[in-house]
C-alpha cells in the first residue's frame, strides 16, 4: 500500500468551510465559533500536540463566508501561519485576567457588523454544545462571552460539525486505511514478537514499539490484559506475568497524520479453554452479522440488533461497553454509536467500527473490533479480518 500524501490540499479545507457555510446559511447563523482540537484542526488544518497543555484556549471563527479566522495564542502563529488560514490573530498567552477574550471579542464583533442593525432580528452564533463536544474555555470566559456580544447570541451547532466529519473524503478515508493497515500487520506478526515469561508490561511496550516501527506516527491509545479471563478492558499493564493458557487482548488507536485506527486483537499462548474458543467464536459470528447488515440507508440502530442477536443467541450474559461500535477518523471514537436507539442514518463515505462484545462468563469479557469505510453497495474493511478461530501462539 503507498504510504498517503500527508496533509489536504487547501481546495479540502474551502470545501469544509463551504459546506459547513450552507448548513450555516440554513440555519440562520451568522458565524460558527469552534475552540477543540478536531474542529480546529478540521477546518484549519493546524496540528500539533500542543493541545495536550490545557493552559491556552484556541479559538476559529468561521464567518458566513469566506475563511475562518484564527484567534490563538501567540506561540501558534508560526505553525497557523502554514495552514490556509491567512487571517491569524493572536495574544501572549498564558494571560489569565483576559486569555484571549477581548481579541475574539473583537473579531466576531467584526464578523457581526452590519448584521446587529437594531431591527430586532435575531443574530446567531453557532457552538457545538451537544453530545461529544464541549467548550474548551473557562466557564466564567465563555459567560462573559455571551454578555459582551449581546443581542447576538449563542445557538448549538453540534449537527453541523457532526454532520460534516462523519462522511469522510477520500483523502481521510486514505490516512484511515494507511494506519488500519500498519496495525494489521502488528497484529499479524505478534506470534514472533511476545511470549510465556514476558510481563504485561514488556508486551505492550514491545508491541508499541513495533507498531512505531512499523510507520504508525503514535500510539496514543493502547489497552489490554492477559490472564484466563479478564472484565477489563480498557486498563494499563501491570506487571503480571504471562502464563500458558492466557488470553491476550490489544485495543489499539494508532495514527498516521491525524487519523487513528481502532480495532483490537485476542491471542491465546500455548492453548485455550474451550469456553473462551466459543466466546471468540460468538463474537467473530457478530461481527459478521454487522458486516452484512451495513449499507447505506440503514441505521446505527440496524447494526447493532444485527450483531445483538448473534450475541444473545451464543449465549451472552451482558455486556459492559455499551455500545456495539462507532465512528472513526481524527479521533479514536466519534459520532455515531451504534446502540439500540442511536438511529443515525449511515452514508456512503463514513468510517466505521463494529465492535460486538460479551461477557461469556462470571468476570470474563470478550470483544471484537474491525474498521470500515461504508461503500454504495456496502462494507469495505479497512483492517484485515481476524481469523475466525483463537488463534494460539
Amino acid at each position: 500500500m503507498r504510504t498517503p500524501e500527508r496533509g489536504f490540499p487547501d481546495a479540502e479545507y474551502e470545501a469544509r468551510a463551504a459546506r459547513a457555510q450552507a448548513m450555516m446559511a440554513e440555519r440562520g447563523l451568522a458565524a460558527l465559533l469552534v475552540c477543540t482540537e478536531p474542529e480546529v484542526r478540521y477546518f484549519t488544518g493546524f496540528h500539533t500536540p500542543f493541545w495536550q497543555s490545557p493552559t491556552r484556549p484556541w479559538f476559529v471563527v468561521l464567518p458566513a463566508d469566506g475563511r475562518p479566522i484564527a484567534v490563538i495564542p501567540n506561540i501558534g502563529a508560526s505553525a497557523m501561519g502554514t495552514t490556509w488560514v491567512d487571517d491569524i490573530r493572536t495574544w501572549p498567552a498564558p494571560r489569565p485576567a483576559d486569555d484571549g477574550l477581548c481579541l475574539l471579542v473583537e473579531t466576531i464583533e467584526e464578523v457581526l457588523a452590519g448584521q446587529v442593525d437594531g431591527s430586532g432580528d435575531e443574530v446567531r452564533i453557532g457552538l457545538p454544545m451537544g453530545h461529544e463536544t464541549h467548550v474548551r474555555m473557562p466557564l466564567s470566559d465563555l459567560d462573559a462571552l455571551r454578555a459582551r456580544v449581546t443581542p447576538a447570541f449563542f445557538v448549538d451547532a453540534t449537527d453541523i460539525v457532526r454532520r460534516l466529519r462523519m462522511v469522510k473524503s477520500d483523502r481521510e478515508i486514505g490516512k484511515v486505511s494507511h494506519i488500519c493497515d500498519v496495525v494489521s500487520g502488528a497484529f499479524e506478526g505478534i506470534g514472533g514478537l511476545l511470549s510465556v515469561g514476558m510481563t504485561e508490561r514488556e508486551a505492550f511496550q514491545a508491541f508499541k514499539i513495533d507498531l512505531l516501527e512499523r510507520g504508525a506516527d503514535d500510539v496514543p491509545y493502547l489497552v489490554g490484559a492477559t490472564g484466563p479471563g479478564f472484565d477489563d478492558i480498557i486498563k494499563q499493564p501491570s506487571d503480571r506475568l504471562i502464563e500458558a493458557g492466557d488470553l491476550l487482548m490489544f485495543d489499539t488507536g494508532s495514527t498516521y497524520d491525524g487519523y487513528s485506527s481502532d480495532f483490537d486483537r485476542y491471542v491465546a499462548f500455548g492453548h485455550a479453554a474451550d469456553d473462551a474458543r466459543r466466546a471468540y467464536q460468538v463474537v467473530w459470528n457478530a461481527t459478521e452479522a454487522g458486516l452484512a447488515a451495513v449499507r447505506p440507508g440503514a441505521t446505527t440502530s440496524d447494526l447493532w440488533q444485527a450483531m445483538s442477536n448473534v450475541l444473545e443467541a451464543g449465549g451472552s450474559l451482558g455486556n459492559s461497553v455499551g455500545r456495539l461500535g462507532h465512528g472513526l477518523g481524527m479521533q479514536v471514537t466519534e459520532w455515531p454509536s451504534h446502540t439500540v436507539d442511536d438511529g443515525t442514518v449511515i452514508e456512503e463515505g463514513m468510517v466505521l467500527t463494529l465492535e460486538p462484545g460479551l461477557t461469556w462468563a462470571a468476570g470474563r469479557m470478550m470483544v471484537h473490533e474491525e474498521n470500515l469505510v461504508v461503500r454504495a453497495g456496502g462494507p469495505e474493511l479497512l483492517s484485515r479480518r481476524a481469523p475466525p478461530e483463537l488463534p494460539i501462539i
